[in-house]
């Protein structure tokens, strides 16, 4: 069966996230996007556990349900400490099978840092001592590096990562089987990378509120089963693991390198010509994932072994926004798309299944036309930068207009 998931997310006991992020409400808005598996975020809050433990019920194979909703326990978490003479922040989604795994974990993690004190928990341990010890408590546990090109707090990031898996995992690197791009980085970007041809490319929300949940996603075809999922994962297996749903990369808010304070927004090219200081004032840029990709690729396109596809999409809500000439979360967007996901279908179908003709019943021509653009890349970017996400748009505006038909070469043998 086709299984939608989104695996990274946070909940109520987060810093700046929605005080609706609870089980019930994670629940319902699955239902209305079409996620058949969401991570419940933040399984090392002892407040946030044991509202899982209250709420969902073990399905028999490694997820949990709520109603019909099912869940796979996960969290994220962050690592702050030095290494090589610099300051490294990490951060590791991680991933486990039962809540006696997750109390293991988190007597051990709770030696490192205070899990109350956030969902996402801050821990003065190195990432390979982190992935050593939860390995050592069930091998069924995943480490996930998360969004791996954000200029702070990642893996690759250019202010407090590192330049390769190995280091900063060590031997630990042959527990990593997957990485997570990240909102302001697409499968493209990553193929430039030489060293990640060995591991999955996963694409997950990271959403501090439901509405944002699925703006990216993995799409498997297998059983309802936590141990199926990541075997998937950690075979490679391009039969069970069929494509990434992203965002448009340009839209993350660290695409583009940049000064938010001057409003000073610059390529990789453009950040070389003024050697890496801002031209408003002088300071240091804040160095985005583009450069960064840049720095790191050993390809300029991205050739090597076949990978699997992917499909840049752009949340309803936005779509129906434009249409209506409003911003996304108002009550008339808010209500044209819970009208059009109770008469259709869910999100996704409605993004990627269903005929526009059918479409065309039920809502205003130009929101149809909307969906057909994003289904033919046709949009219409100002890149993110320092922060400050991108600006996209289907019907016009100050940006410039990018055909991304090139870029999505991947998608055709699938859609």
């Amino acid at each position: 069966m086709r299984i939608i998931a989104d695996l990274h997310l946070h909940s109520k006991f987060s810093r700046a996230t929605s005080r609706e992020m609870d089980v019930e409400t994670l629940a319902r808005w699955c239902g209305l996007k079409g996620i058949t598996v969401v991570g419940t975020g933040d399984f090392t809050h002892p407040v946030w556990l044991r509202e899982l433990r209250a709420k969902l019920r073990p399905n028999g194979k490694g997820l949990y349900t709520h109603g019909s909703q099912h869940f796979m326990l996960s969290t994220e978490v962050s690592g702050i400490y030095p290494q090589s003479g610099r300051l490294r922040k990490i951060h590791t989604i991680l991933l486990a099978p039962s809540f006696e795994v997750v109390d293991r974990v988190n007597a051990v993690l709770s030696r490192f840092g205070s899990l109350m004190a956030d969902g996402r928990p801050t821990l003065s341990l190195p990432c390979d001592k982190l992935v050593e010890y939860v390995m050592e408590i069930s091998p069924e546990c995943m480490a996930i590096p998360a969004h791996v090109w954000t200029p702070w707090f990642s893996l690759y990031g250019s202010n407090s990562g590192f330049d390769s898996l190995r280091e900063c995992f060590g031997d630990q690197t042959r527990h990593i089987h997957a990485v997570e791009t990240g909102l302001s980085s697409d499968p493209p970007m990553n193929w430039r990378i030489a060293e990640l041809d060995s591991v999955m490319l996963v694409s997950n929300s990271d959403a501090h509120s439901a509405p944002k949940l699925g703006r990216e996603a993995n799409v498997f075809d297998c059983a309802l089963d936590y141990g199926e999922i990541l075997g998937a994962l950690r075979r490679r297996d391009r039969s069970k693991f069929l494509f990434t749903i992203e965002f448009f990369p340009e839209e993350g808010k660290y695409h583009f390198d940049g000064h938010r304070a001057c409003n000073q927004r610059l390529s990789p090219k453009e950040t070389r010509a003024a050697r890496g200081v801002c031209p408003a004032c002088g300071k240091p840029l804040t160095v985005g994932v583009m450069s960064r990709v840049e720095a790191l690729a050993s390809r300029e396109d991205g050739a090597g072994p076949t990978r699997v596809p992917f499909r840049h999409l752009i949340p309803l809500e936005e779509i129906i926004a434009e249409a209506l000439g409003t911003q996304p979360g108002g009550s008339a967007v808010r209500e044209e798309y819970l009208a059009l996901t109770s008469a259709l279908a869910n999100e996704f179908a409605i993004l990627m299944d269903v005929p526009l003709d059918e479409i065309a019943r039920h809502t205003r021509p130009r929101v149809v036309e909307g969906i057909r653009r994003v289904r033919e890349g046709r949009v219409q970017i100002r890149p993110g930068y320092d922060g400050v996400f991108g600006e996209i748009h289907l019907f016009g505006g100050a940006a410039e207009e990018r055909r991304v038909e090139d870029r999505q070469a991947a998608q055709t043998t699938l859609f």
